[in-house]
């Protein structure tokens, strides 16, 4: 059994959560790992345990402040991306993790990819799972992979995001059957994965809005493709074959990287991290231990 410890780190007059499985032996670097959403908190990424129980390296996890157990008052004027930014140097410093890997998934990765853009110290290498540079290019392939549903689904998707109605019935259906295709395709969901899904909050509501397939929320000017050649870490590029971050958003990022692998799990949609887990870590060991 790894030994686990948790707390709280002082962040702009809050609390930011986090979580820490195994020991820092000095053989091998630790893995800091930057969550999704933005708001789902860092539950779903907990298979990457692994790499501290079988490979005996140390995970650090936290909850971006707004998510998880990292939370606050209502203050949707508050929430940015150079917030969540500064956030992991505050993490870093608190937690005395001079030389890391890092690991973003999803909105995690976009986050870390302005972080290395900054040419931040101590960052041996880096993960970048199932992330787009560009949030213009995530809308346009949501809308393609869309386009793939049956055609009353489509219209339901489409006349929700016209009128805002979420909630009906054949909304929801077809909100289903697209997280089933491209998002994750267990069934039912295991429970780590629903609790980062069910807490998703504020944060997202302001960052991405109300759906997939058009972003209302700052976020919606995101785009750090031509900026990706100034990254001066070692990167792997994960993601699924059936991956809302489809291979051309992969594959954009893959291309700008100067040193950048891209490893795809045929069959693997968002959450391949999670479906492929014992095949994933592997491969995040191999690329990390090569890189230290």
């Amino acid at each position: 059994m790894s030994q686990i410890q948790e707390g709280y780190i002082p962040f702009k007059g809050y609390k930011t959560y986090y979580r820490i499985i195994g020991e820092q032996t000095g053989k091998k670097l630790p893995l800091l790992a930057l969550h999704g959403g933005p708001g789902c908190g860092h539950s779903y990424l907990i298979t990457l345990d692994e790499l501290a129980t079988h490979y005996g390296r140390q995970v650090i996890y936290y909850d971006q402040l707004g998510c998880g157990k990292s939370q606050t008052p209502s203050m949707p004027d508050f929430w940015c991306e150079e917030l969540w930014e500064e956030e992991i140097d505050v993490v870093r410093k608190a937690l005395k993790l001079d030389q890391i890997h890092l690991l973003g998934q999803s909105w995690g990765g976009m986050l870390a990819m302005r972080y290395a853009i900054h040419q931040p110290s101590g960052i041996a290498s880096m993960v970048i799972a199932s992330s787009p540079s560009s949030m213009d290019l995530w809308v346009s392939e949501a809308k393609q992979l869309r386009a793939l549903l049956p055609e009353d689904m489509q219209q339901a998707l489409e006349q929700a995001d016209e009128d805002g109605r979420y909630d009906r019935p054949e909304v929801i259906r077809a909100s289903e059957e697209y997280y089933r295709r491209h998002v994750c395709k267990l069934n039912p969901y295991p429970d780590f994965v629903a609790k980062s899904f069910d807490g998703m909050g504020e944060p997202y509501q302001v960052m991405q809005g109300a759906s997939e397939f058009v972003c209302t929320g700052k976020m919606k000017t995101y785009n750090v493709t031509d900026q990706l050649y100034q990254i001066r870490i070692p990167t792997l590029v994960t993601s699924g074959s059936m991956d809302e971050a489809t291979p051309l958003i992969s594959k954009t990022i893959y291309d700008r990287i100067p040193d950048c692998e891209w490893e795809l799990f045929a069959g693997g949609t968002h959450l391949c991290h999670v479906e492929y887990a014992q095949a994933y870590n592997a491969r995040v060991e191999r690329f990390f231990s090569a890189h230290e």
